[in-house]
């Protein structure tokens, strides 16, 4: 257990005496929320639970609060303090931060990590991109914070299970086979011509066809991705043996092998940003089982879903929705919708105890109509977390990127891979909130400079190990922790180092409750700039033997932690930069 663990107990301890002592009156009193202060003189933490248990004792928080502080009788606390209107300041005697350092080299790799949880299980879906095409910079950072999220949630002790769902059917899935036909038949030395952009009133302008030539489909996907695709299908095939086939037939084969070679792109894409699933679930498995149609046979037994000009409506409305939603349409075609849902009652029906879905700012609209559903089903929607991920753009030189050279839209995951690097992508994808829009420097995440916060992050860890060397060449031998004299470091820097790090746990409880790895991003960046500053001011070589040793050790707790915060993210923790 950490410091503030050890301290928040102690005080629900204390107010339990002073309740007992009738001090003050039995009733509910809010949770104990420990801080620390932004000013190192108010103490090494601080709670404002006697201001927040003023309406249920009915008594001044000032004397709540001397009250608590009567009845704490810690070991390792120096003292306790009244402050403002009822703040309560902590003062930990120097004793518990030593054992405190101590205690997190024991841990080892486990340091900051909870015990995992069998019966908290959480579903965490995310990135699900239409396997149509390359994965864009705006999957890569649904990617990064889904696989973040995950890593940060088994490190809090919750058990979880990763999902990708593969749209692999309706148009898209069509429209990319399609699409793979006109390119085939580029091959064959068609002229394609691409017809532009619709009038704002929806109609076609005019537009030349040479003779013999084809016009390409308006939905088809124009990246050269997919001429790629009809090349490596053209070499695994045959040219001849596809052109012998009936045109029906083939396209059917190139929406079939196209699924196949785009999944494994997109595969390859996700291992190469360190993202991996625990589970694939095929979008095409709710259409072969029917659970589609089963789905929508109960809503309409519930009495959820009506009939209108031939098609299906959810009853979206009666659950906030701003209007209903066609779930079959009047040709007997299910909408997205439909798979959707029936996607999601799968999910419920899996046992989990939360789900979250991790999807586009641009998908916002879909929130209430699934949510709608699973509560005409009588699922609990609370157990359904839908996360939106703000936009990202851009920037080179300063000035905005917008094309790729491969796709034909936007930058595509595996350039920016090639031109940034794997962690830095993740770093940037990850400092800021998911519902912020984030700006992406290239330039700064090239960078080898302080500026850039993940070399920043890195060099810190790649600076330990550095020492390390320096003291194995100098022959002193360390790492005998366990009976090292952590009393010598009495400078306020190592202290306030020390301090730091037991604050890991808690914000991984933290980042975790709030589904906020940019918290973790944020606290090693915070973290690496108090060693930066230690390294300029602390010597460990030609100190006196015993702050020698104790100075690795603080150093290697700090590395410790710097190489399990980074492996949340996704990020490699270099020995040497």
């Amino acid at each position: 257990m950490d410091m503030k663990e050890i301290l928040k107990s102690g005080i629900e301890q204390a107010l339990q005496d002073t309740i007992t002592s009738g001090g003050l009156p039995a009733g509910e009193y809010p949770e104990i929320v420990l801080e620390v202060p932004p000013q190192k003189e108010f103490g090494d933490f601080s709670t404002n639970i006697a201001m927040q248990s003023a309406r249920v004792a009915r008594q001044n928080p000032r004397a709540i609060a001397e009250a608590l502080i009567s009845h704490m009788n810690f070991d390792w606390l120096d003292r306790a303090e009244v402050a403002g209107a009822g703040f309560i300041n902590f003062f930990l005697k120097s004793d518990m931060v030593y054992d405190t350092l101590k205690s997190i080299l024991n841990a080892g790799d486990e340091y900051g990590k909870a015990e995992i949880r069998p019966k908290d299980t959480i579903q965490v879906e995310y990135v699900s991109a239409n396997p149509t095409g390359p994965l864009h910079v705006g999957h890569g950072r649904g990617a990064a914070y889904g696989s973040a999220l995950v890593n940060l949630l088994r490190a809090a002790g919750y058990n979880v299970q990763s999902e990708y769902y593969i749209n692999d059917a309706g148009n898209q899935i069509d429209n990319m086979a399609l699409s793979i036909e006109y390119r085939f038949q580029e091959l064959q030395g068609k002229t394609l011509v691409f017809p532009p952009k619709r009038n704002d009133d929806g109609t076609m302008p005019e537009f030349e066809v040479p003779e013999g030539a084809l016009v390409y489909p308006e939905n088809g996907y124009r990246g050269i991705d997919i001429i790629e695709t009809a090349k490596t299908i053209v070499a695994e095939v045959g040219n001849d043996t596809l052109l012998a086939m009936p045109e029906e037939e083939r396209i059917a084969l190139f929406k079939e092998a196209g699924l196949k070679e785009k999944l494994a792109r997109l595969e390859e894409t996700l291992r190469n940003f360190r993202v991996t699933f625990d589970n694939w679930f095929s979008e095409r498995s709710v259409h072969e089982t029917d659970e589609i149609k089963y789905a929508v046979d109960e809503l309409k037994n519930l009495g959820a879903i009506y009939e209108q000009e031939g098609a299906l409506w959810l009853k979206s409305t009666d659950y906030g929705d701003d209007k209903d939603r066609v779930v079959i349409r009047d040709n007997g075609v299910p909408t997205y919708l439909a798979a959707d849902i029936a996607y999601h009652r799968n999910k419920y029906e899996r046992g989990f105890k939360e789900m979250i879905d991790i999807w586009g700012a641009d998908h916002h609209g879909y929130v209430c109509r699934v949510k709608a559903a699973m509560s005409a089903f009588g699922f609990d929607p609370d157990k359904l977390s839908i996360l939106l991920l703000q936009m990202v753009a851009l920037f080179r030189d300063g000035e905005l990127v917008k094309l790729s050279k491969r796709s034909g839209d936007t930058l595509t995951l595996d350039e920016l891979i090639e031109e940034v690097g794997v962690d830095a992508s993740r770093y940037f994808f990850l400092m800021r909130s998911l519902d912020s829009q984030l700006d992406f420097d290239i330039n700064l995440a090239k960078s080898r400079s302080n500026d850039n916060p993940v070399y920043y992050i890195q060099y810190a860890h790649a600076r330990i190990h550095s020492i390390y060397n320096q003291v194995r060449e100098a022959g002193i031998a360390f790492g005998d922790y366990s009976n090292t004299d952590f009393s010598t470091l009495t400078g306020e820097m190592e202290l306030e180092l020390i301090k730091k790090i037991a604050e890991y746990p808690e914000e991984i409880q933290q980042a975790a409750t709030h589904r906020a790895p940019h918290r973790i991003a944020r606290y090693l960046y915070d973290l690496a700039g108090m060693f930066h500053s230690f390294y300029r001011q602390g010597r460990i070589i030609g100190v006196d033997p015993a702050l020698q040793q104790a100075r690795l050790g603080l150093i290697t707790a700090i590395a410790l932690v710097l190489r399990q915060g980074l492996g949340i993210l996704g990020i490699s923790a270099p020995e040497k930069m």
